[in-house]
Order: structure tokens, then C-alpha cells, then sequence
């Protein structure tokens, strides 16, 4: 069976997402005013899902470890690296082959709240996305360096402060370095909805 074509994706887990009750992956391509349209990474192919779906957002998963919540990207940037942005383990794989296999990738995870399912999962999610072509050494680097911009915009003091008007445009508004949603690899977050129209 012929691969799928590998598409230009940049590490931006906002905008995929896991829909109870369907296999696989996908990203949210547009709005509607009854739910949404997405696309499976894996085979292409669009299709609609309801408001009242229940989803979970890449961007909002966190790992637990001892002391704090490491985001999913990071996670899955150590287990590219550790596999050489090939494809990891099995899902399948025994309980005490994906509890190994996630002490090699996060060894402080807190192996009370890490379920032997949440770390089937993460593998599952990896594999699908790097057979999609969306996990690549590229893709991590362009996410570093959007991360790295947003910052130093971010440390450059304010100029001219006593000038009532500056001449030189507001810097563009970015999220860098968001704070992640507090959730286990098992939480599940609506996707945004549209702003509401003012009067």
C-alpha cells in the first residue's frame, strides 16, 4: 500500500487533534456553524465532526513528572531524538517495554499519575505523526526559532517612553512560550470557538 504523501508540516500541535471515538489523528481546517472540518494526517482525507464532539488539543497535554508538567512537544522532541525522527516502539509493545521505553524519554515522569495507556497513546501519536511526515528535524527547529524571536521581542525595553506617540510600529503579537493547560495525556479540551460579534 502506497505511503501517503508527506505534506510540510511545522510542529504546531495547536492545531491537531485526538476526537474520542475515532482512530488516529488530525488538524482542524475550518469552522462551521455547527462543528468543524478536519483532516487525518494519516490518509488525507476531510471530514465533519459536531460541536458536541469531544476532542483533545495536542497543544493542551501535558506530561506529569515529580515536580512540575512538561509540555506534549517536548516529549515528542525527545523521543524523535532519541529514535532519530524514525518511528519509536510499538504501542503495542508489553507494559514494561512502554514503561522503559518512557523513563528513556522523560525519566523524572511520576510513574503514579503516567498510566501504562497514557504512554500508549503518546507512542501511538508519534508514530502517526511521524509516518505523516509532520515529525522531521526540520519542523523542531523552525518551532525553536519562532519561540527564540518571540523572546527577544519580548526582553527589548520600551524606547522613547515619554514620547506620547511612537513612530515605529507595535511589534507583531505572537504566542511564545504560552503556559500549557494543566492536563494529563488523558484530558480532553473543546477546540476555540469563534469570537463573538460585538452589538
Amino acid at each position: 500500500m502506497p505511503k501517503p504523501k508527506a505534506k510540510n508540516y511545522i510542529m504546531q500541535l495547536e492545531k491537531i487533534i485526538s476526537i474520542s471515538g475515532k482512530p488516529g489523528l488530525f488538524t482542524l481546517v475550518s469552522q462551521l456553524r455547527s462543528g468543524f472540518i478536519v483532516e487525518d494526517i494519516s490518509t488525507g482525507k476531510k471530514a465533519s465532526i459536531s460541536n458536541s464532539s469531544q476532542v483533545s488539543l495536542l497543544e493542551n497535554i501535558a506530561i506529569y513528572t515529580f515536580d512540575k508538567e512538561v509540555p506534549l512537544f517536548e516529549v515528542v522532541k525527545n523521543i524523535a531524538e532519541k529514535y532519530s525522527y524514525e518511528q519509536a516502539i510499538s504501542h503495542k509493545s508489553s507494559e514494561t517495554e512502554l514503561r522503559n521505553f518512557m523513563a528513556e524519554v522523560l525519566p523524572d515522569y511520576d510513574v503514579d499519575r503516567v498510566y501504562g495507556s497514557d504512554i500508549k497513546k503518546l507512542v501511538q501519536w508519534y508514530n502517526l505523526m511521524q509516518k505523516a511526515g509532520i515529525i522531521n528535524k526540520k519542523a523542531f527547529e523552525k518551532s525553536e526559532e519562532t519561540v527564540s524571536d518571540a523572546q527577544v521581542v519580548e526582553e527589548k525595553p520600551a524606547k522613547a517612553e515619554k514620547k506620547p506617540a511612537a513612530k515605529k510600529t507595535a511589534p507583531k503579537t505572537e504566542k511564545a512560550a504560552a503556559p500549557k493547560a494543566k492536563a494529563s495525556t488523558a484530558s480532553k479540551a473543546a477546540p476555540k470557538s469563534a469570537p463573538r460579534k460585538q452589538g
